[in-house]
């Protein structure tokens, strides 16, 4: 039973669950309807969130799947931010991927009472209209001062730099640069209108999905990576670069293709990025547990807590 319930929420995994990881039902076409269905129910969430945002930023958004922003913050408030975040002293977490050494602090209710800068960015009328708009959700997203620092091991490669979608439903990620990304730092590349669904996609997916239900398969995660052949084959056209300034706010549907960029030289790239991936099977925007104040903002300091303890606990994080 509980499997079969957990095809209605947001779990990915082919590995842990033998009813999404089965060769027969993905063929026909499980993993196809779990995205469609999903789909369905955020556009309709969407649609009663659509107030939060202005005309021309959601028709960009359903043009493109992601909305960027430039000069987004006061620029007295830019500032502040820019100043606040190079002088904070916080703890945080990292960790490696292939090259590139991701640094993140958890925006706490502790934290946000030391930095009232980041606490003004949040409280933004077009910070929380867009982020619940694309996240379709009317809730704080988790948010993080992020760092990037690339480079760092020339004997690997960076696995975000490859070309994949984050989960099978609709998400959302969200970046304020705070310092100039130029094309040599490895900027975020999005391909234009890839969180569209069409039938050339889901035959694709239903194929990647078939692939990652076979045993002999090591990827069992559902962050299908796509190459150019495919993505021609599907009919997008090219990934687009986003070299901005400091101080654009970008806000992204992360089912759509996105990757990013490859860096040219050793970089350190600060942002407040910003994610919401909830169960998308739910129909109503509102109700959400984790705003409720004990865990408003914390929830990832909680589910850092978690990964600890199995880790005590001997088994894997």
């Amino acid at each position: 039973p509980f499997w079969a319930l957990e095809i209605f929420s947001e779990q990915k995994s082919f590995e842990t669950n033998p009813i999404l990881g089965s060769v027969k039902l993905n063929r026909a076409g499980l993993h196809v309807w779990r995205g469609r269905l999903a789909r369905k129910l955020t556009d309709m969430r969407r649609g009663k969130l659509a107030h939060l945002v202005s005309p021309a930023d959601r028709e960009a958004f359903e043009r493109d799947g992601f909305v960027a922003k430039r000069n987004f913050a006061p620029p007295d408030l830019y500032r502040d931010l820019v100043a606040e975040i190079e002088a904070m002293s916080c703890p945080a977490r990292e960790f490696k991927e292939g090259d590139a050494i991701t640094r993140r602090i958890a925006l706490t209710p502790e934290n946000l009472k030391k930095l009232p800068a980041c606490r003004r960015l949040l409280e933004l009328p077009a910070w929380r209209g867009l982020t619940r708009y694309v996240s379709s959700f009317d809730a704080d997203p988790i948010v993080f001062v992020q760092t990037i620092f690339t480079k760092t091991d020339e004997s690997r490669r960076d696995p975000q730099t490859t070309m994949h979608m984050d989960t099978f439903h609709p998400t959302m990620k969200a970046w304020l640069f705070l310092h100039e990304v130029e094309l040599a730092d490895g900027p975020f590349n999005y391909v234009p209108g890839s969180h569209k669904r069409s039938r050339r996609r889901e035959v694709w997916e239903r194929a990647k999905s078939v692939e990652a239900s076979d045993p002999k398969i090591q990827r069992k995660g559902g962050a299908f990576r796509v190459s150019k052949p495919e993505l021609h084959r599907m009919g997008y056209g090219k990934r687009k670069q986003l070299a901005v300034p400091g101080n654009t706010f970008v806000v992204a549907d992360t089912s759509g293709f996105h990757a990013r960029g490859r860096s040219e030289r050793p970089s350190a790239r600060i942002e407040i990025w910003a994610y919401s991936r909830r169960n998308p099977f739910i129909p109503w925007t509102g109700l959400d547990v984790a705003s409720a104040p004990p865990v408003k903002h914390r929830q990832a300091v909680i589910a850092w807590w978690f990964m600890d303890l199995r880790g005590r606990l001997g088994f894997k994080t």
